[in-house]
């Protein structure tokens, strides 16, 4: 993945009329899960799986810093996000941390703590710590917090989504005591103000009748802030309440205290949203309403879909894996975003916790992923895939026709002509979304989807052949595309380098010979560029997705269609097979283009193991790939499957991709071991992998890389295509 500043079910039972309303909010409000019933609640061994703790200082995340060294959770593709206070921080007592926002592609704390609860009797504020420290939990589907107040009074907070854009609190204080207890309740909370010119004024306090409002002004800053002026975050209490304003503070006071016979107990509820458009804004305060009306049934639903996406992820999985399953879901749920802005159906983004990855969506990585959630969730992974496609480029494009059936490297909320720099189409990204819809399928039985991504899937082959085959002899190369961003050569080097997703390998060194060459059509049209060399990931990739085509012709229906992309998929393997090869080397390589020679001397890289994994190698090709694989002075590391052998001259174990394990990268390795029979090689250095890795067995984040060496945590925490890809590895069906 490139990381830079500008580029990068519900139940199954009749709906109800609330459930029904929920739904209407969102494209993908409640998705269908793999299984919702019949199992019991997640057993205390999934209780904090990740470390959720920690309370904001600043506004921005990180304090300047790229990474936001709070975990976070949110769910239903929610926009906005949670964490638990730190313990022993009385200050932070009776809230939940946040929340975080993302203003529309970048994260920015809100508060400290904007909704703390404090209860008051005879017009004494109770102390909250008095019966000791309180207990703080996150749970599958919720944070937890409970207090005992001293005297037989106790306070539970329990936060959940209730919808794409909506967060449901409850507290209830129950009366353990022997005589009734009369009860008053405030809540209070302050903004966490950007220092930053012109965002430091973007947020601003509005007491409502139900609670209290934040709108934000509209705000352009490319790298930093993007607000239209119509966001809003509002909190709206079920019980009749008055609030006051007083600069960037409020505080709300429930209209009427409670009391509570001995024995009894009362829930203050209330809903925290966070909407984009007025339109967004209309249709939430319905579903809000609803939610308030029957918060119990809220509950309930939200529980039983956790329970089916927890028994998705854990089937098949041995006991000891099973909370690294569960980190792995709570991961790539955090990260799903819902349909807002450009982004037209839900999808997931890479991470939450890093700014650059926080509001948009990347190709490859949703093939992937989508490959991951399919196993608890399988709307949501067609969702994904449909997020991507909803921006394949069309015959009829007035900027780019000749890319007609490309799919970009990434979408974000906001497109070029909405001022959006994060966006990028000067390049794509890896083909492999015919895996990723046939292994959806897989999971979901789904023929309609099949039939839907079809014709979609076909245009995406027919433009790599088009437009990255420079010599026409079936083998691809990466490239970049006619794009003014590509205005230079070293600018379409770079842009091919991203699209092979492995941005900065050692075999796109210029300095190791790497060119570009133009690639016209018949008519002479500029169609885009190509490196001066064949990749070996690139064409077994098209291998295997021609086989995946064969696969979904056959499903549909479209028998002749399916053999001729069995025989496109056999000759493409055997390309591969006999071309890029190399025995005295016992290894897959880039070759030359033109000569087809071996580029040996920029040194072994991971790729190197993609044509085991897609099924080309040859058994003896196989054989001497496992033996690089399986030694330690290759790729089988203290964390195994470094992107470049350790033997290399150009390895750096904390080098991005010349050196960092990635999971997408051990998940191949892995998978083509077992393929051609070296099972007891792939659970040995599976489990190599899950011990050494740092987090995997704690309450750490899943990283997007390790260093290979140490097994320490490198970039981007709570990346959702390493947790995507663990999934299979914990069960090992790679």
């Amino acid at each position: 993945m490139t990381r830079r500043r500008h580029r990068h079910g519900t139940a199954h039972r009749r709906l109800s009329a609330l459930t029904a309303l929920l739904l209407a909010g969102g494209a993908l409000a409640v998705p269908q899960t793999a299984a919702a019933h019949g199992h019991p609640k997640p057993p205390p061994a999934y209780a904090d799986v990740l470390d959720l703790h920690g309370t904001p200082t600043t506004a921005r995340p990180g304090d300047g810093e790229d990474n936001n060294p709070v975990t976070v959770f949110a769910d239903r593709g929610a926009w906005h996000a949670y964490a638990l206070p730190e313990a022993g921080d009385k200050d932070a007592y009776g809230g939940f941390s946040g929340p975080l926002y993302i203003a529309q592609e970048y994260p920015w704390w809100l508060s400290k703590s904007f909704s703390r609860i404090r209860l008051t009797e005879h017009g004494r504020t109770l102390d909250l710590a008095a019966g000791g420290a309180p207990r703080s939990t996150s749970l599958p589907g919720r944070l937890v917090q409970s207090y005992d107040l001293g005297r037989g009074l106790r306070l539970t907070l329990e936060l959940r989504f209730a919808t794409d854009r909506t967060a449901l609190v409850r507290a209830e204080v129950r009366n353990t005591g022997p005589a009734p207890r009369t009860l008053g309740a405030d809540w209070t909370g302050s903004l966490l103000r950007p220092a930053d010119t012109p965002m430091r004024d973007a947020p601003s306090l509005t007491a409502t009748g139900s609670g209290v409002g934040v709108d934000f002004a509209k705000v352009r800053e490319t790298w930093d802030y993007l607000t239209d002026g119509t966001e809003r975050f509002e909190i709206t209490h079920k019980d009749r309440v008055r609030t006051t304003v007083d600069g960037d503070t409020y505080r709300t006071e429930a209209a009427k205290p409670v009391t509570l016979a001995p024995g009894r107990s009362h829930s203050f509820d209330w809903t925290e949203s966070y909407t984009f458009t007025t339109a967004e804004r209309t249709g939430e305060r319905a579903r809000v309403r609803a939610v308030l009306a029957r918060p119990a049934s809220v509950v309930s639903a939200s529980d039983a879909r956790w329970r089916g996406y927890v028994a998705g992820v854990t089937r098949g999985v041995p006991a000891d894996r099973r909370r690294t399953a569960v980190k792995s879901l709570q991961t790539l749920v955090t990260n799903w975003r819902s349909a807002a802005g450009q982004i037209k159906h839900d999808g997931i983004t890479p991470s939450i916790s890093y700014k650059w990855f926080t509001g948009g969506i990347w190709a490859w990585d949703t093939w992937k992923q989508a490959v991951g959630t399919a196993r608890f969730a399988p709307d949501l992974a067609q969702s994904q895939i449909r997020s991507m496609f909803d921006h394949q480029i069309r015959p009829d494009s007035g900027s780019r026709p000749q890319d007609a059936g490309m799919i970009p490297d990434v979408i974000f909320y906001n497109d070029p002509e909405r001022g959006g720099g994060n966006w990028n189409e000067r390049n794509s990204k890896p083909p492999l979304a015919a895996w990723a819809v046939w292994e959806v399928y897989a999971k979901s039985g789904d023929r309609a989807f099949l039939r839907e991504m079809y014709p979609k899937l076909v245009a995406y082959q027919d433009w790599w052949y088009r437009n990255r085959d420079h010599d026409h002899n079936g083998l691809a190369e990466y490239g970049a595309t006619v794009d003014p961003a590509n205005d230079s050569p070293e600018e379409r080097r770079l842009a091919a380098a991203w699209e092979s997703g492995m941005d900065n390998a050692p075999r796109f060194d210029a300095g190791l010979g790497t060119g570009i060459v133009a690639n016209k059509a018949a008519d002479g049209t500029l169609l885009g560029y190509s490196l001066d060399q064949e990749s070996v990931d690139l064409n077994s990739y098209l291998a295997a997705d021609q086989g995946y085509l064969a696969r979904i012709a056959g499903a549909i229906g479209r028998s002749t269609d399916a053999r001729q992309w069995k025989q496109r998929s056999t000759a493409t393997s055997a390309a591969v097979r006999d071309t890029m090869y190399d025995p005295a080397d016992g290894w897959f390589h880039d070759i030359a283009l033109g000569t087809g020679a071996p580029l040996t001397a920029r040194g072994r890289g991971i790729e190197g193991a993609v044509p085991l994994w897609t099924g080309t190698a040859s058994a003896a090709q196989a054989r001497a790939v496992r033996d690089r694989l399986t030694d330690p002075a290759e790729f089988a590391t203290t964390v195994p499957f470094p992107t470049v052998a350790k033997s290399s001259p150009y390895f750096s174990p904390t080098a991005y991709w010349r050196g960092p394990v990635w999971f997408d990268q051990a998940y191949f390795a892995l998978g083509g071991l077992r393929r051609y029979g070296y099972g007891r090689d792939a659970e040995a250095l599976t489990d190599r992998l899950l011990t050494h890795a740092s987090g995997l067995t704690g309450d750490g984040p899943i990283m997007e890389n390790y260093d290979p060496t140490t097994g320490a945590p490198l970039n981007s925490p709570n990346f959702s295509w390493s947790a995507a890809l663990l999934l299979p590895m914990l069960t090992g069906d790679e």
